[in-house]
């Protein structure tokens, strides 16, 4: 891969984290509606006007980061089409991105349209936590060769891999319902779920101590029978940590709006960490075609 694919694929992956952390401080300092309309910020202004508050600033600038996000994505897939024939797969990859990126600005702006819907929204952090997933997935196939791949660990812990994946979807999910019904919004105007905030905060935190415990045994596994796996679940492993530390911190001192959004972006960190755990499961044929080549020349040469 070219040094410039390289810096843009490494860019895009940032954006994509640095607009959920954008995304949040909208939510979280009640900006959801400082642009009233979309995809104007007001019916008669593109931009913030003198009238409208220090929210309609903070609202538009993260819509400005999608355009940001968009144009990154843009170059990569640019740079990705001179090779798409022989990596068919890094191309793919950077056309999700590309495509996601604006059924994204149009979730976002379904959410202004209906008053920050908190269902909406909360489909639209997923969204968003997919586009990670993606972009980590680029960057984990880029310094990788084309071609059919074959297993690179044994069929159980595969899928305890993907058992672990499972919990983490369901962790978040229940991380967004309980969001959904906290004192978050977005906006003093907005609707929230009519769940119960606090047993949801319970509800979410079982799967997180589950993920955290089969991602111990994922690490110990990979590193007793040194699989490929082990650094990235080690990454991962880590990243869990510190969420759990931040979550319970939120959890005990009535959701600081801070803590609240570093844990919003812990959670994208952890999906990016786990699709690359995923993506280590595998390996190029190829390598396994040459190994099997220089064991087959060395027994011949006895």
């Amino acid at each position: 891969m070219t040094r410039t694919l390289r810096f843009f694929a490494w860019a895009s992956f940032i954006a994509q984290v640095t607009i959920i952390a954008t995304g949040g401080a909208v939510r979280l300092t009640g900006s959801g509606l400082g642009c009233p309309t979309w995809p104007t910020c007001t019916a008669e202004s593109l931009v913030p006007t003198d009238e409208l508050t220090y929210h309609s600033l903070i609202e538009f600038g993260n819509r400005l980061m999608t355009g940001v996000v968009g144009i990154i994505a843009l170059i990569v897939f640019l740079l990705v089409w001179r090779i798409r024939r022989e990596r068919r797969d890094l191309f793919v990859l950077s056309f999700l991105v590309g495509i996601g990126i604006v059924a994204q600005a149009i979730v976002g702006g379904i959410t202004v349209w209906t008053g920050l819907n908190p269902f909406i929204v909360g489909f639209h952090y997923v969204s968003s936590l997919a586009l990670v997933c993606i972009s980590a997935a680029f960057l984990a196939r880029m310094d990788s060769p084309a071609g059919p791949r074959e297993s690179a660990v044994p069929g159980w812990y595969a899928g305890l891999t993907h058992v672990t994946s499972a919990v983490l979807f369901i962790s978040i999910v229940f991380g967004v319902l309980t969001t959904g019904s906290g004192p978050h919004s977005g906006d003093t105007e907005a609707g929230r779920t009519g769940f119960d905030s606090v047993f949801l905060e319970h509800v979410h935190a079982w799967p997180g101590y589950a993920l955290l415990a089969l991602t111990l045994v994922l690490v110990i596994a990979a590193w007793r029978l040194r699989l490929p796996t082990l650094r990235w679940s080690i990454a991962l492993l880590a990243i869990e940590l510190v969420q759990v530390g931040v979550g319970l911190y939120q959890a005990r001192n009535g959701l600081p709006a801070l803590a609240v959004g570093v844990h919003m972006v812990l959670a994208a960190l952890t999906a990016a960490a786990m699709t690359i755990v995923i993506m280590r499961l595998k390996r190029p044929v190829t390598s396994g075609v040459a190994a099997g080549e220089d064991a087959a020349a060395e027994a011949s040469a006895r």
